[in-house]
Parts: C-alpha cells; sequence; structure tokens
C-alpha cells in the first residue's frame, strides 16, 4: 500500500459527502469554508479546475482517474492502480447504481486509526512556514489546551503560519487541501492520530467517525 491510496480514498469521502449534502439540500456548517492558512498571491495556476467545477455534484465524471488527478494532484496512473489495489483489499467497492467507487468508510476508518501510524509513520521537524495541520488546523483547534507547545505545519511555500514541520500524508496533499476544506479537514485529523497523544488521538478518532458517518 502506498500513501496515497489513503488520499484517493479520502476523495472518495468527500464526494460522497457532498453529494448526500446536495440530496438533502443542507450544507455543512462545521467547517469554515471561507477559512484558509496560505496566500493565494503569485501562486501557481492549475490548469482543468475550471471544467470540474462546472459539473454537477454526483456527476460520474468526477470520478474519472483525470478529475481525480486534478482533485488530489496524484496521478492518473496512480489513481488507477490505488483504485484497484483498494478494490481489491476491501478498502474501496462499486456504487452498484452509480458505477462509482466508494471508500469503506468503516474498514477505513480500522486501519487509520490502529494501523497509519506504523505503516506510515511521522515525527515532527524543524521550525518552518506552512498550512496549520493537527491542532493548528481548524477543525481542532481550540479542542484542547495541552495539544502542544508548537504549532505542527505541513511545509508550502505560500503557507502562513510557523510551526514544526510535518511531512504530509502524500506528497500532493497541500494541492488537495486547498481545494477541498472537507479533505483538509479529514487530513488534519488523521495527522493528529498520526501524532497525538492518547487523549488526543481519541479525541481526533472520534471527529473523523462522526466525518465518515459512522456510528
Amino acid at each position: 500500500m502506498k500513501s496515497q491510496d489513503i488520499g484517493v480514498l479520502l476523495k472518495l469521502v468527500c464526494l460522497q459527502r457532498q453529494e448526500m449534502a446536495a440530496r438533502a439540500e443542507v450544507s455543512d456548517k462545521a467547517w469554515p469554508h471561507d477559512w484558509q492558512d496560505w496566500s493565494e498571491e503569485n501562486a501557481p495556476e492549475h490548469p482543468g479546475e475550471v471544467d470540474l467545477a462546472a459539473l454537477p455534484v454526483g456527476s460520474p465524471s468526477l470520478y474519472t482517474a483525470r478529475a481525480l488527478e486534478l482533485q488530489t494532484g496524484i496521478s492518473k496512473t496512480q489513481i488507477n492502480r490505488s483504485l484497484k489495489h483498494c478494490m481489491d483489499i476491501g478498502l474501496a467497492r462499486e456504487d452498484r447504481k452509480l458505477g462509482v467507487p466508494r471508500a469503506n468508510t468503516r474498514v477505513l476508518l480500522e486501519f487509520i486509526v490502529h494501523g497509519l501510524k506504523y505503516v506510515f509513520p511521522a515525527r515532527a521537524g524543524e521550525l518552518t512556514r506552512g498550512i496549520g495541520t493537527s491542532f493548528a488546523a481548524p477543525v481542532l483547534a481550540g479542542r484542547l489546551l495541552s495539544a502542544g507547545e508548537h504549532l505542527l505545519v505541513w511545509p508550502d511555500a505560500y503557507g502562513n503560519t510557523k510551526g514544526l514541520k510535518v511531512e504530509p500524508l502524500f506528497k500532493t496533499a497541500t494541492y488537495a487541501a486547498k481545494r477541498d476544506p472537507e479533505m483538509y479537514a479529514l487530513m488534519a485529523l488523521i495527522d493528529a492520530i498520526r501524532l497525538g497523544q492518547p487523549r488526543e488521538s481519541n479525541l481526533a478518532t472520534s471527529l473523523l467517525k462522526e466525518r465518515l458517518e459512522i456510528r
């Protein structure tokens, strides 16, 4: 398994959440969609995003390898490999009605909580500038006063926060986070599980379970 596989699965979760919200005609108010921890000034453009924005929520076209590449920064080749591998091991399955891939959220949560930090370990490094993750991200900000002396950040040339460097779960994680607040939230919660003490990890696990709609 590669770390990009988890990134692809998380994107599938985000797309399904958007579909559910659209069907219910509600929006997710638990996340500040106008908040960002990076500057757009002089940031590189990402061709193809306008085409994606024109697609309706739930369109099968959002699930093609090309569309998932534009949404995550993960190559089409790796997207296809990830989907095949995740289908083979039960981390993903095909939606029988729509024919699109879906993350097996219950199995995914089990792997994230009990195995991810051993397969893809993370540790805090030197001070750098970047995008806040774990308890420095708004999905967890202010939840625990004892979360740590220093903020944790993904290194990013356009980031606004200074903190201890944490390599993101996969290479293009910051690209994916900038395009989807929900994707950012999920990855920040995963970092809290990978890096946090038991109390912090338990809180992040509880919030992640809610966002994966697991009861």
